[in-house]
């Protein structure tokens, strides 16, 4: 009586090109996946963003008309680059509060290691309202 070969022994022609393929796709995802997290990560923990967000948990109208608490929601986009002690920053951070949701945009120019802010302020969605967060304070003219 012949002894009956088993499962990978009849089916190893398929199944080793097909599980490599699948491996080569699986590691690709998550390459891509990482590579999106670390650009992600790069952005929201930059000083221009940390220091928006600083800013927005700050302001009184922001925190009225988002809710508490207000929370870095989604995926930052935009760009930042530096050479030496200079850098551009031009940013957007999705955020949230417990009424609305909005954008923190942020515009900054790094000059001899100092981060100087064009344009800072948060959009928000539900009342298309632009709220500057480097306009002073009645309290500091």
């Amino acid at each position: 009586m012949e002894k009956q070969k088993s499962w990978f022994g009849r089916n190893w022609l398929w199944f080793v090109p097909t599980a490599g393929c699948l491996t080569i796709i699986v590691l690709g995802a998550l390459g891509i996946g990482a590579l999106i997290f670390g650009v992600t990560k790069v952005l929201s923990d930059s000083a221009p963003a940390t220091y928006a967000f600083e800013q927005t948990i700050k302001n009184e109208k922001v925190i009225f008309l988002l809710g508490e608490p207000i929370v870095k929601k989604g995926i930052s986009s935009g760009n930042i680059s530096f050479s030496n002690l200079d850098g551009e920053a031009d940013l957007k951070i999705p955020i949230s509060g417990s009424k609305a949701k909005g954008v923190i945009v942020v515009k900054a120019t790094k000059t001899d290691g100092v981060w100087s802010y064009e344009s800072l302020y948060v959009y928000i969605k539900e009342t298309r309202e632009k709220i500057n967060l480097l306009a002073k304070s009645l309290e500091d003219i």
